[in-house]
């Protein structure tokens, strides 16, 4: 009989990737990780908005998310992205971790001007997903959500 994977309280995780190959690897990594936490999958920026929004017209508030931001996305990138969630009073406390290629310290310095909880470079993709899951995961676990 399998036993039921523990969630990591009632976080969910939500992806905003447009890189089809690096969802599949957070996919795989947070199953290989046992994360079994709700996961929802944004293409841009424009479609996480609208699931973040939906969520707080279904419930009334904001559920707690733990947003993996990509930055370089069409329509609406990582960037625009938090400058709208950090200006909306619904959404601006939203827990976001960048996970990018670019390393540039202009990208890395206005990330955290929007207040991003941590700022990842994904160097060696395999590895650098590992890592940042499992940090991330240990996060939710010990972080008390809003």
């Amino acid at each position: 009989m399998d036993q039921e994977l523990p969630k990591t309280k009632e976080v969910r995780f939500l992806i905003v990737d447009d890189d089809r190959v690096s969802i599949m690897a957070l996919q795989r990594s947070l199953r290989k990780l046992r994360i079994v936490n709700e996961l929802e999958i944004a293409k841009d920026g424009l479609e996480a908005l609208s699931i973040l929004n939906a969520s707080v017209e279904a419930e009334g508030r904001l559920l707690p998310y733990i947003v993996i931001l990509d930055l370089n996305m069409p329509r609406m990138n990582g960037f625009e992205f938090l400058e709208k969630i950090r200006s909306d009073p619904m959404l601006n406390k939203l827990i976001i971790f960048v996970l990018t290629t670019s390393d540039t310290p202009r990208d890395v310095s206005s990330a955290y001007e929007k207040n991003v909880a941590g700022y990842i470079v994904k160097d060696n993709p395999k590895e650098t997903l590992w890592q940042a899951l499992e940090m991330i995961n240990a996060y939710s676990r010990l972080v008390e959500m809003p």
